[in-house]
């Protein structure tokens, strides 16, 4: 976004900083080649990734500039192989990821470019003309999906054009009926105006989008580590990244809601993940090897927060007949007391991921139970940030 800040909505400080530090007449443009990756190195992202507990991973192969990380025939002169690093970054990622984890990849693609000429000339004409999407953005799609053969694809970038304008209906009956991922690719909701949170594989709805609750169509909470920004800032403050705290936290909402998380870095000019966001990704890695259980292929239950105790959220297993109860923060009084649970006495077993033995409970008179933590040092701690109670034979 520095370049619509800078160039198009002239901001003060933007316009300010290129004046301190850059030589005059300096055109976005001529960052190209200061675009190095000299130290990218697409095995140690895939380890760090793979220690994340991810399941899949989005690459930004294009953002609304026009750069694209592959050698493109439709970006002539403005991509990653031509220009800065001289490299396939798409295809060395993809290539990685693929040999070194189970995660599925995926390439994040804008529709629209912010200053391309064909794109400004096609509004000018209302949409009505069509030279960019046939000639630049259609075609890009095509290639980066034989080529790469990614299992998401996450369109963004509308350029408040119509999915008609873009032809989405066209390409996505390709990517489904005829393409080389047919059968296992899945997409997002944004193809065209209108379509957002109204079509497409999974719901966006919004940057950050986190409801609170449950939506009937599956859906991705896509937010970013740097609560300010999708890419690096180097004048980024340790306030400014998220702390793993709060990032379970939105871990926890999103899957008790039926979501998926979706958690953006941005990489360096110079092709590293930087330490902070190595830490949070590790961190979740952490978290989730201890309460995998309570989050992945898990089902929304029929309460996805409790009605008495405050940030405890739900998820379940139907056919194990398991509920799992997250918790974000350990009660001082050693007792976790649920609304929600209706608990059978001699049937229900309840245990603290992590921790061997059984805990005790207590049925409440209504409805919910009483749940006897167990007395634990810090060092006896399955985790620090949050905990998952497992629940069998609850109603």
């Amino acid at each position: 976004f520095f370049r619509w800040y800078w160039q198009k909505e002239k901001r003060a400080p933007y316009v300010r900083f290129m004046e301190a530090n850059y030589p005059p007449g300096f055109k976005y443009e001529d960052f190209g080649p200061l675009f190095t990756a000299e130290f990218f190195d697409p095995n140690q992202w895939a380890d760090i990734l793979k220690a994340s507990g991810a399941k899949y991973v989005v690459l930004t192969s294009k953002h609304h500039e026009g750069f694209t990380l592959w050698g493109s025939k439709y970006s002539w002169n403005w991509n990653a192989v031509d220009v800065g690093p001289k490299r396939d970054l798409v295809g060395e990622l993809a290539t990685s990821i693929r040999n070194r984890t189970d995660l599925r990849f995926g390439l994040y693609h804008s529709l629209f470019e912010w200053f391309n000429p064909l794109f400004l000339e096609d509004a000018t004409h209302v949409f009505k003309t069509r030279m960019f999407p046939t000639s630049k953005s259609l075609p890009e799609l095509y290639e980066i999906v034989t080529k790469y053969q990614p299992e998401i694809i996450w369109s963004d970038g509308d350029g408040n054009a119509p999915d008609t304008y873009w032809n989405s209906t066209g390409f996505l009956a390709w990517l489904y009926n005829d393409s080389p991922v047919r059968d296992t690719v899945v997409t997002n909701d944004r193809w065209g105006v209108g379509s957002i949170c109204k079509h497409g594989g999974f719901y966006t709805c919004s940057d950050r989008y986190n409801p609170g609750h449950l939506l009937p169509h599956k859906w991705e909470n896509c937010m970013t580590i740097d609560r300010q920004s999708w890419g690096y800032r180097r004048d980024a403050k340790l306030d400014d990244y998220l702390t793993i705290e709060e990032l379970v936290k939105q871990l926890v909402e999103t899957v008790s809601c039926g979501g998926n998380l979706l958690m953006n870095i941005g990489p360096t000019h110079d092709g590293r993940i930087a330490a902070i966001f190595e830490e949070r990704l590790r961190q979740m890695g952490a978290w989730l090897q201890v309460n995998g259980d309570a989050v992945y292929a898990t089902r929304p239950w029929r309460a996805q927060n409790d009605s008495a105790a405050p940030g405890v959220w739900y998820t379940s297993r139907p056919a194990e007949g398991k509920v799992y109860a997250l918790f974000l923060n350990w009660p001082v009084s050693g007792t976790l007391a649920l609304g929600e649970p209706r608990a059978t006495l001699g049937e229900t077993e309840v245990r603290l991921i992590g921790h061997k033995a059984l805990l005790k409970w207590a049925a409440l008179e209504e409805k919910g139970m009483v749940v006897a933590l167990p007395q634990l040092s810090l060092k006896q701690l399955p985790c620090q940030w949050g905990w998952a109670l497992q629940m069998t034979n609850i109603k």
